[in-house]
């Protein structure tokens, strides 16, 4: 549900790292050009992400221009306000990778994905990814995804500051609650500034139109500027979401719908966040069995059991809670400390395969007092404003606040209040004291003028959903998919045996087949059906001559009883591409 890239603000442990060149200017408004510029405060910044968006008009019907590297981009002018559909327009950003079909008996359209978040950038997956996901799903398809409102390069844009500057000043401090003793009191404060400075950014009520049902009629309206009545869509963590509100209020406009790494709609909509969080631990827990089982060669912080590995984790933890390590790199400095270190785990449950190996050198490394590695996890340069000229306009976390708390239920929960779902919850799974966040941030949130749909979740579908989720995904469990599956009727969950966030987060060449035969020719797996992945997290090991009786009880092993997954080295090499170009993003960039 951000990147891995969503903590390069937030580990500014010990240190706001901030070059600052030229002036700044001022970002008070946001307003809506036929020319694609962002004009902020009367001042034109233009957008560039190594293509010409600036160039590229806003127009009521798609006209699609080269863009990057075999890419082609768009503007499509949508209704900010559907209830008044003649009034001032939004301006949504598009880009495909074309099927090099298109035009013959084998097209099939285009396929529509969200990457999640919310807030996540589609333009941007497509850059890193189109041509991949093309191969993953065949060449029939136009691989087609989009800023969402108030996201990145689509406008109006979200925005709570007057300069990056301040933004990324206010950004740069995170803590997970027992970081501190104070740190559910810090957070709830911090969120009645970020409220305060939304409702001061927001004088024209333009957020209020910047939430989920919006943005599914934004996508009747891509799908219909194709030319087309059904839409076909992929849709992860959020985008589920987003996919199911499609579905509620559209149901006869189904041709194909792939729902992946399934939210509990209801839950969402409540702004609860209090169900997520189910098979967190286990997917942990994957970590523990897998070093084990891979060896200390393969894993560093191997000890004689996953129980052991597990206490030695909690060592190295309750450590540097008390001893922060200072890291100096090339590019950047901070602290390991506490924050990090459980940030860090945290985010890397969402993606076992890419980062389980390198967590378990990581973590070696750190109780050997060296932090080096686990502090490069996700370190960027420090923030560079190049205030004297155009600067890349890139997706920021304002409108992912904005999304999440627009909406929801409106939260006005004091810090006494707060108390009881911060127990609740890491009472339900150790990440709680990080997820917690994502309900405090919205305490402060600008009351609503407006009501939008939060469900029913229901529909009688003109063509049947495929739900798909893994048995430990650390933030959106499979239960999720039954419960939500139940409101449409002929939908089918399909399970994925593995640890990590969403199918892509591991290697499964079922399961990918299952979706590419959906989409190619409308068919579904039966109920009940439960993928395999083809390999494990880590290196095989060398045989063992014994195990201990506690190594022994302690294993969870994902898919034990099962044979060997049926092998597709074609599809396995376009996955692990995928892997490393996509990552499913995470709602907790909140900026409180």
């Amino acid at each position: 549900m951000f990147s891995a890239r969503v903590f390069a603000t937030v580990f500014a442990s010990g240190a706001i790292l901030l070059v600052l060149h030229g002036a700044f200017e001022s970002s008070n408004s946001v307003s809506v050009g036929t020319e694609a510029d962002v004009r902020v405060g009367g001042v034109a910044k233009a957008v560039e992400l190594g293509t010409i968006w600036d160039q590229i008009e806003t127009t009521p019907e798609l006209k699609w221009t080269d863009c990057y590297t075999q890419l082609q981009c768009a503007r499509l002018r949508v209704p900010l306000n559907y209830s008044d559909p003649k009034g001032a327009p939004a301006s949504i950003a598009l880009i495909r990778f074309p099927s090099p079909l298109a035009g013959t008996d084998e097209y099939k359209g285009p396929i529509l994905l969200n990457p999640g978040g919310p807030g996540g950038s589609g333009v941007q997956l497509v850059v890193n990814a189109g041509q991949t996901l093309s191969q993953l799903l065949g060449p029939n398809f136009d691989i087609v995804s989009f800023d969402p409102r108030g996201v990145g390069l689509s406008v109006p844009r979200a925005s709570f500051f007057d300069t990056n500057v301040q933004r990324e000043m206010w950004g740069s401090v995170f803590d997970v609650l027992n970081a501190t003793s104070d740190g559910l009191a810090r957070a709830w404060g911090r969120a009645q500034l970020t409220g305060g400075l939304a409702a001061k950014h927001d004088q024209r009520h333009v957020f209020e139109h910047i939430n989920t049902e919006n943005t599914a009629r934004d996508m009747l309206e891509i799908v219909e500027a194709h030319g087309r009545k059904k839409i076909q869509y992929w849709g992860f963590s959020y985008g589920t979401v987003l996919g199911a509100t499609f579905a509620s209020i559209f149901p006869d406009r189904i041709e194909r719908l792939v729902l992946d790494g399934v939210v509990d709609s209801e839950n969402y909509f409540a702004t609860l966040w209090s169900n997520n969080l189910l098979d967190t631990d286990k997917t942990l827990q994957t970590f523990f069995d897998g070093c084990f089982e891979a060896g200390p060669i393969a894993c560093p912080f191997y000890e004689p059991s996953p129980a052991a590995i597990s206490r030695k984790l909690d060592d190295l933890t309750r450590h540097i809670f008390l001893n922060p390590v200072p890291v100096q790199t090339n590019i950047s400095y901070g602290l390991v400390d506490y924050t990090l270190l459980r940030l860090t785990i945290f985010q890397s449950l969402y993606t076992p395969y890419a980062a389980f190996p390198l967590l378990g050198r990581a973590l070696a490394d750190l109780a050997d007092g060296d932090g080096t590695l686990l502090y490069q996890f996700f370190e960027q340069p420090p923030f560079d404003c190049s205030c004297g000229a155009p600067a890349p306009l890139q997706p920021i976390r304002d409108g992912q606040t904005t999304i999440l708390c627009t909406d929801g239920e409106e939260v006005r929960d004091t810090v006494k209040e707060l108390r009881p779902f911060v127990d609740d919850l890491v009472g339900l799974s150790q990440w709680g004291e990080v997820w917690a966040t994502i309900r405090i941030g919205c305490t402060a949130w600008p009351k609503q003028q407006k009501k939008h749909f939060r469900g029913p979740f229901v529909g009688n579908t003109s063509h049947p959903i495929l739900w798909v989720g893994n048995t430990a995904d650390p933030v959106t469990p499979v239960a999720s998919a039954h419960k939500m599956a139940k409101g449409f009727p002929g939908s089918v969950v399909l399970t994925q045996d593995s640890p990590g966030h969403c199918s892509i987060a591991a290697p499964s060449s079922c399961s990918q087949r299952y979706i590419r035969d959906y989409f190619i020719h409308g068919t579904l797996p039966k109920e009940g059906i439960v993928c395999p992945v083809d390999s494990p997290i880590f290196p095989q090991p060398q045989p063992r001559t014994s195990v201990n009786a506690e190594s022994e009880a302690s294993q969870q092993h994902l898919g034990k009883g099962r044979g060997p997954a049926p092998s597709d080295p074609e599809m396995g090499d376009v996955l692990e591409r995928l892997r490393k170009s996509f990552r499913v993003p995470s709602p907790l960039w909140l900026g409180i």
